[in-house]
């Protein structure tokens, strides 16, 4: 299921989505631009609510169910594609599923109804004269042939006679359901590749596990064709995989993810020394594995390991060039999501200046999809409801190696994890840092971690948009500390960009203690332009408090400036120009010449 959106279009339901984000994860609250801050911002609610369900988004609309039904109905064409769509009342008073009532709609809602103390109105006939609806089973449970399951219902809702034949796993969700020992219908729970009777409906529960081991670099299609071929040669069905494991070793190794990823199921690992408690249970243990790992069987010990200690090896190390196989059957069905550890995810998130208008939306889904967030505890803040639910890990501003050592760590741990910096990672904030410290150490469980550096908007960009285009031509940035940096080479860049007369925007322009930097940087760049040149000090943007003035450069003094200030000092082409209602400032590129005919 994609990432739930909570849809809200007045503030009076904010309090009612902020209670259900804390409850439903990977959920995000979108709000009506200029009515409702929100992690994801909306200016059209009906173009947002069709694109939502367009692309396949849970929607949990905080709102009157006729604004949801407006917007979506045009798009009503096929039952079995449609996402949950859920109508909840401003003041939390009542939830109601409107759409894909059998496929997470009526279980979004029951959960929503425990979290605000209601009722949930339910209004499918199967789960309501049934307990449970067919055509929805639990998480990871598969239906062969979903649609014999109206058939099915059809027949137990007219009381006659369905059987219930359990082949594999157990059939307790269906408790409710009077079933009897034979009839014309029947249902049918299995682990086997079979072909369905026309009146048989057939679920599959997540009761295997495929343990895989390979060489590095295996080709993904390699271990892919071993692990189908497995299970084909004991007739059993890929639709019961609960999920592929492994060693933590390979918890990096593409092909396992790409088996994984083919079978529609997760990665899990295991350390050597949990893979090893196995040994007397493997069928084919082998030393030459164990000198390699530090476990006896790598495949076989990984179904085991997953499978739990009631389940059984029912197929032995398979082999081909470069890689192993084997399977494991759980006498329950499995959740995988208690299995082992993934394989870490770290997200390097630039969060832009504040706003969550200026967040990209990877950003937001890289946060929404982290159990973890580390980061300076203003930036923390900024998230707003992004951050609610998420365990918190907050040091002091001048701690960046400590913040950077802490995602690593926890994501090493097998977590999914967002270092959140402000602007964009890449830009004066840790991306850098943690690439350095990979490099440096060259810790092996660092070095499986899962990177990606989510890039944000920067505050030069933020600035010169709020200023007008002072960057539309050639420009550089220069950082004023010398915490890092020797002055020496922070003055031979001055007097480079003086030289070249770049466009200059400074990052970390004063502090408490550094106070003589700036008005040097400004004596230095005042050699290569006038001293009526614009200067932008832009300060807080996109927070409460934002500032953005004009100054020029020879007014440019410490006193004017902190270290929120973004600091953007013009060439000497750059104009400022008052309208009525403001000033702005930009720089020539060029076009003037165009336009005067002169090119």
């Amino acid at each position: 299921m994609n990432d739930i959106a909570l849809v809200v279009v007045s503030p009076a339901g904010l309090e009612t989505a902020k209670t259900l984000a804390q409850s439903l994860p990977g959920s995000r609250i979108h709000g009506l631009a200029g009515r409702v801050e929100a992690e994801v911002s909306f200016s059209d609610t009906v173009v947002h609510l069709r694109a939502l369900f367009a692309a396949g988004t849970p929607i949990i609309g905080i709102c009157a169910a006729g604004i949801l039904i407006r917007a979506v109905g045009p798009l009503l064409l096929d039952k079995w594609s449609e996402p949950p769509l859920l109508a909840v009342a401003v003041d939390g008073s009542s939830v109601a599923p409107l759409l894909g009532g059998h496929h997470g709609a009526n279980a979004l809602a029951r959960s929503i109804a425990r979290t605000l103390g209601i009722s949930a109105a339910l209004t499918t006939a199967g789960e309501l004269s049934l307990g449970v609806a067919l055509d929805d089973p639990p998480p990871g449970w598969t239906i062969a042939n979903p649609a014999s399951a109206k058939s099915v219902a059809a027949a137990l809702l007219a009381e006659e006679a369905v059987s219930l034949e359990v082949e594999a796993g157990d059939a307790d969700w269906l408790a409710s359901i009077d079933f009897g020992e034979t009839g014309d219908h029947a249902v049918r729970i299995t682990d086997r590749a079979i072909t369905p009777d026309d009146n048989e409906l057939v679920f599959h529960p997540p009761v295997l596990v495929l343990g895989v081991g390979c060489e590095r670099h295996t080709p993904a299609e390699d271990l892919i064709k071993l692990a189908m071929d497995t299970l084909a040669a004991e007739a059993l069905s890929p639709l019961s995989v609960a999920c592929v494991a492994s060693i933590d070793l390979k918890s990096d190794e593409a092909a396992v993810h790409a088996l994984a990823a083919q079978l529609g199921v997760p990665a899990r690992f295991f350390t050597p020394e949990e893979l090893e408690r196995e040994a007397p249970r493997l069928a084919t243990p082998s030393d030459v594995v164990f000198a390699e790992t530090g476990c006896h069987g790598v495949a076989e010990g990984a179904a085991l390991a997953a499978a739990g200690a009631h389940g059984a090896l029912i197929v032995p190390k398979a082999k081909a060039a470069r890689a192993t196989c084997a399977v494991a059957r759980s006498p329950h069905p499995l959740d995988a999501s208690v299995i082992g550890r993934p394989r870490g995810r770290l997200f390097v998130v630039g969060i832009g200046p504040g706003t969550p208008e200026w967040r990209a939306p990877q950003a937001s889904a890289a946060i929404a999809a982290s159990e973890d967030l580390v980061g300076y505890g203003m930036y923390l803040d900024l998230l707003g409801p992004a951050a609610v639910g998420k365990s918190r890990h907050e040091s002091a501003l001048g701690a960046e190696e400590a913040r950077a050592r802490k995602a690593l760590e926890l994501a090493a741990e097998g977590r999914a994890v967002s270092l959140v910096c402000s602007g964009d990672p890449g830009i004066y904030a840790l991306a850098t840092l943690v690439f350095e410290l990979l490099d440096r150490e060259k810790r092996a469980d660092w070095n499986r971690v899962d990177i990606t550096v989510v890039p944000g908007i920067s505050a030069l960009q933020a600035a010169a948009a709020r200023a007008g285009a002072p960057v539309n031509h050639d420009f550089c940035t220069i950082s004023l500390s010398d915490l890092l940096t020797p002055w020496e080479s922070i003055e031979t860049r001055l007097k480079a960009a003086a030289s070249a007369d770049f466009v200059v925007c400074f990052y970390n322009p004063v502090s408490n203690r550094r106070r003589d930097q700036l008005p040097r940087a400004r004596d230095i760049l005042l050699t290569g332009r006038p001293p009526e040149t614009p200067v932008i000090l832009a300060r807080q943007l996109g927070r409460p408090g934002e500032t953005v003035e004009v100054i020029t450069l020879g007014e440019l003094s410490p006193d004017k400036v902190d270290m929120l200030t973004m600091v953007v000092v013009g060439s000497s082409e750059t104009r400022s120009f008052a309208t009525p209602s403001r000033t702005w400032t930009y720089t020539p590129r060029g076009y003037g010449k165009k336009m005067d005919g002169r090119e």
